[in-house]
């Protein structure tokens, strides 16, 4: 069992450097279990008014420092991160039901999104233009730079709510901005922390600002603000289509998510990615936007990754997120469990067949693995969000590719092949942001940019393209 725990506490909101509380509460509670954790408070419109006033001083603070400031500000947020590393762990995991080990790696994951938000500041830049190139141009000289747009409303989801807030926080800062930070409903507590440790590191005041409270009440308040010149959001797409319909003329970026799936040759190194498949389809009881999903085995090999799979799979420790040996705890809440539950009963009266799990208790869905699905049901072309991966058996490459590019989502997706040439065409073919040759769709390094094509969102993530996506760019052209 962990040694560190975590004691029932009040998490106030932080806005414009000053703890503040509300008359309405919330008990967030451990997922696993349901034990309560700690008591969060509600924000009401004169709440969120504030916020952005707050923002407003921020922001002008933020655009007044110099790139090496703002860098340094990241550097410091990141060495008293590892500073209180288990802390924050600890607080992921409970307000998530995360297993405390993927908590942890979320911790380390989180300081590397400081550094390379630290990185973009200092490389923030713009270009000289060759305005006499054009006959029109001679005796003109023209140069861009990057301007920060003001505040930045961040509104975060449940599975990673610390390291896909710093996504967020840490490029907004890189760029000069203030932030407005709405965390998800259930999961507030590692952004309430935070904000004490960005005030630790020097932080003008205003530049950090956390709300909480229902998207529907609280987010809607803070999209809905003109003050507010950019929205970024990660979450459902319902959601965010609704975002993107009053933001008007404002920046944003949407993630909304993915049905990944992987495309398995039969040169692929077994040994390599059926573990990989593993740890991509069932970390966080498959609550990743990028979890690996839908797996198309080349029938050549479809029976051997099948046996590999469902073996090892077997092999999974279900337990309480705090204790060290867990390796998958609980979906969010009872609610998004029945739902998956049900998604896989549909699937069992279709025709599917179960390979291992397809059990629930309370919110903890055992790891599932199916094969025979149709394509048109929910778990196999929807995003299920839990901890089921479903298998598909192709003939030719073409048509595993076909089938790929047939879903609505376009964030992530997967090849294994050893063939280079092969990899290449497949990568072209495919209609996604991100093709991950021999690994899962699930990779994801913290700089490298990620976002959709289709209903999987708009806009990148990654430090440095997130920085250009929260800059203006203005150019500067004079008469020599």
């Amino acid at each position: 069992m962990s040694t560190v725990s975590i004691a029932r506490r009040e998490f106030p909101m932080w806005i414009g450097g000053q703890l503040v509380r509300t008359s309405s509460t919330q008990t967030i509670t451990l997922p696993y279990d349901g034990s309560p954790v700690a008591d969060v408070y509600v924000a009401d419109a004169a709440v969120v008014e504030r916020a952005v006033t707050a923002a407003e001083a921020g922001a002008r603070a933020m655009a007044g420092l110099a790139l090496y400031e703002r860098a340094g500000l990241l550097e410091e947020m990141r060495r008293l991160l590892a500073r209180d590393a288990e802390e924050f762990a600890t607080l992921i995991s409970s307000e998530s039901g995360k297993p405390i080990r993927e908590a942890r790696f979320e911790v380390e994951r989180s300081q590397q999104t400081l550094i390379a938000s630290a990185g973009a500041a200092r490389d923030l830049h713009g270009e000289a233009i060759p305005m006499d190139a054009a006959p029109t141009g001679k005796g003109r000289w023209a140069m861009t730079v990057r301007e920060p747009i003001g505040i930045v409303a961040a509104i975060t989801p449940f599975n990673f709510p610390l390291n896909l807030a710093m996504h967020k926080i840490g490029p907004a800062f890189a760029a000069g901005n203030s932030v407005i930070h709405k965390p998800a409903e259930n999961t507030p507590l590692s952004a309430l922390r935070l904000a004490r440790l960005i005030q630790e590191a020097g932080a003008p005041e205003g530049a950090y600002n956390a709300v909480t409270g229902p998207g529907e009440l609280t987010g809607d308040l803070i999209v809905s603000n003109e003050r507010v010149a950019m929205i970024t959001f990660t979450g459902s797409v319902p959601v965010g289509q609704k975002i993107r319909s009053k933001v008007g003329l404002r920046r944003v970026t949407l993630e909304l998510g993915n049905n990944s799936s992987l495309i398995v040759e039969p040169d692929a190194d077994l040994e390599m990615i059926v573990p990989r498949c593993v740890t991509g389809s069932f970390s966080h009881s498959g609550q990743v936007c990028i979890s690996v999903q839908n797996i198309y085995l080349q029938e050549k090999v479809a029976d051997e990754f099948t046996s590999k799979f469902v073996e090892q799979t077997r092999r999974l420790r279900i337990g309480h997120p705090l204790e060290d040996a867990t390796e998958i705890s609980s979906l969010i809440n009872v609610n998004e469990a029945a739902r998956v539950e049900s998604w896989i009963d549909e699937a069992r009266r279709s025709g599917a067949k179960v390979l291992t799990g397809g059990t629930r208790q309370g919110a903890t869905i055992e790891p599932t693995i199916l094969a025979n699905v149709p394509s048109h049901l929910n778990i196999s072309c929807k995003e299920v969000f839990g901890p089921v991966a479903v298998l598909h058996r192709y003939g030719a490459l073409e048509d595993a590719i076909a089938r790929v590019n047939a879903g609505e989502y376009g964030l992530q997706v997967g090849v294994c092949t050893q063939d280079m040439g092969r990899a290449f065409r497949a990568a072209q073919s495919l209609r996604f942001g991100g093709v991950i040759v021999n690994d899962v769709p699930a990779y994801r390094v913290d700089h490298m940019p990620y976002g959709g094509t289709k209903k999987s969102g708009v806009g990148r993530e990654g430090p440095r393209y997130a920085v250009e996506e929260m800059t203006e760019l203005k150019l500067i052209c004079w008469r020599a």
